[in-house]
């Protein structure tokens, strides 16, 4: 497993388990069986509402703590440094550990600021091993950093080959890492039976899934697919052995369409609704 150094010098894997829609029961199952074929970097967040279960998962696999990188996200709802505080203590006691790896803010909104000097002062006490975003456009994410006393190691966003974030990636601070939620468009746009991968995945005697992963990888971005077969598991994290050319990146860049099928952080709905989502009372 190949794995990315951040800023900081805090080494994650460049392959994670993502746990998105996964309900606790499943949360369990699944990580436990991403640990089993190698995977060990877990992704999740308080409004996943399945820490308690991944936690549990990762005490039951017998692996040591410290060979897991955990990451979750606070919630728009418990934005602003008191309830950051309060809501990372939460975290801490649903994860059963004593720190948290990688903690991140889930959504650009609400007192993102006030959540961004509580875990500054987590970062300094070695309570979390790296601070990041998910989700920041480029504004957002250049604004923070400027005004940051300790800049976002990670922007977590939604990239894969049909919204490839090149306004963001352009103008990433050098001190940030990109890591890539979506990586396989949730399985939308018939993606793995797309003409272009299913081309160059003939070529390298790989998956068309296989092939967006390692485009990602190639590119110095985390990416975090989620799958439930444990066959699926295996084949999203042998993408080790081979590489692209450049006509393969070309071929792949080829394809973005500059925009998300799946959710608009801009759309005022959007706002709306995730301002109003609440996880706790």
């Amino acid at each position: 497993m190949e794995r990315i150094e951040l800023e900081n010098g805090f080494e994650i894997p460049q392959i994670g388990y993502g746990t998105f829609q996964l309900k606790p029961d499943e949360a369990y199952d699944n990580v436990r069986q991403a640990l089993e074929n190698g995977y060990r970097l877990i992704d999740t967040a308080a409004s996943y509402r399945n820490e308690k279960a991944i936690g549990q998962a990762i005490r039951d696999s017998g692996i040591k703590r410290e060979e897991i990188v955990i990451s979750t996200k606070v919630w728009v709802q418990d934005a602003g440094y008191e309830a950051t505080k309060k809501a990372f203590g939460r975290s801490l006691a649903n994860l059963q550990t004593s720190y948290i790896d990688l903690y991140l803010i889930h959504q650009p909104y609400g007192d993102y600021y006030g959540s961004w000097k509580a875990m500054e002062e987590l970062y300094d006490a070695g309570r979390v091993k790296a601070i990041g975003v998910c989700n920041f456009c480029a504004e957002r994410l250049l604004d923070l950093t400027l005004n940051a006393r300790i800049p976002p190691m990670i922007d977590q966003v939604e990239l894969h080959p049909f919204f490839q974030q090149k306004r963001l990636r352009a103008a990433l601070p050098a001190t940030c890492r990109i890591e890539a939620w979506g990586p396989l468009n949730e399985g939308q746009r018939n993606i793995f039976a797309n003409p272009v991968l299913e081309y160059i995945a003939k070529k390298h005697h790989k998956t068309a899934a296989q092939i967006v992963l390692r485009w990602l990888i190639e590119q110095g971005i985390i990416a975090i697919p989620r799958s439930c077969r444990s066959s699926h598991q295996k084949e999203n994290i042998d993408i080790f052995d081979f590489a692209l050319d450049d006509e393969d990146m070309q071929e792949i860049n080829s394809l973005d369409l500059g925009y998300s099928e799946i959710i608009d952080h801009t759309d005022p709905l959007t706002v709306r609704i995730l301002n109003t989502y609440h996880i706790h009372e």
